[in-house]
């Protein structure tokens, strides 16, 4: 069975998914996305997508093109046409098809909805996990609302080419003073030499990682220590531990920045842990 995307009201085959050319995610980035970890055909961290999702349609003036209910019925469709069990959900919405205009159409008009499922072979992502990555640094140059999932991703695109051409995963924005904001897809981490976690708190200029916000719910419950405030590359280098978090990565240990190891140069007891307990924690809050 070929995959199946959804498109505006339709399953169609994914080779033959297509949007409107005036549509204005397409012409103007005029568009949010969200992604999904699927566990056992579920989608993972369900609540805290959906609830990002909302703020960013919010944040852009862009209608609620469903019920969270409807659309948890067609994304739970999506994946069961697409039998993939492990893998990722990416929804996009943009504000719609329009005549080409940098203001919103008068009258609006209503929100194109597409959803495509892909598959994860997680015991290749464990086995990347026990080995670890490495990542390198860029300069931040985002706009200023990195905090909304748009589409609007060209620095992270350029950044992510940048670490795929030194033999990196991803790549770490450093801001004018220095610290690390976040990765070109994930948060970033550390486990410094006090033992303390520390991660970019949200009032900065990042994404508010799902991934991120339930790793800080586990991480209380352990009783462990955080921190979030910013740290330097130098910082990183000088950690017990670095990792990464997000949906496509959960929590993926890093074991060097700009080619100098962290710590051992290898993946450390915490972040192992911690990706074990974000499963477990993921998955039961899975629809």
């Amino acid at each position: 069975m070929g995959r199946i995307a959804y498109v505006n009201g339709r399953y169609v085959p994914h080779g033959e998914a297509v949007v409107h050319i005036e549509d204005r995610g397409y012409q103007l980035a005029d568009a949010i996305y969200e992604v999904w970890a699927l566990f056992d055909g579920k989608l993972g961290d369900a609540e805290g997508h959906f609830a990002r999702m909302e703020r960013s349609l919010g944040e852009l003036s862009i209608e609620v093109p469903m019920s969270r209910a409807a659309l948890t019925l067609v994304l739970r469709e999506t994946v069961r046409r697409n039998r993939i069990r492990d893998g990722l959900l990416y929804l996009q919405i943009s504000r719609g098809v329009a005549r080409r205009d940098h203001a919103f159409p008068n009258p609006p008009v209503r929100p194109a909805v597409v959803m495509t499922v892909s598959s994860v072979d997680r015991a290749a992502s464990e086995a990347r996990a026990a080995k670890g990555v490495t990542v390198v640094t860029t300069p931040e140059n985002r706009w200023g609302r990195c905090d909304i999932k748009t589409v609007g991703l060209l620095p992270n695109v350029l950044a992510k080419q940048k670490a795929r051409a030194a033999g990196a995963a991803e790549a770490w924005f450093v801001d004018e003073l220095g610290f690390v904001t976040e990765g070109a897809s994930s948060n970033a981490w550390i486990v410094d030499g006090e033992g303390r976690l520390r991660t970019r708190d949200t009032n900065a200029n990042i994404l508010r990682g799902v991934t991120r916000h339930t790793l800080l719910e586990v991480i209380r419950n352990e009783g462990l220590e955080v921190d979030e405030r910013p740290f330097t590359p130098a910082e990183a280098v000088a950690a017990r531990e670095a990792f990464i978090t997000g949906a496509g990565t959960l929590v993926l240990p890093v074991i060097a920045v700009d080619g100098k190891p962290v710590g051992e140069g290898k993946p450390g007891p915490v972040a192992a842990r911690l990706r074990r307990l974000y499963i477990e924690q993921a998955k039961a809050a899975a629809v």
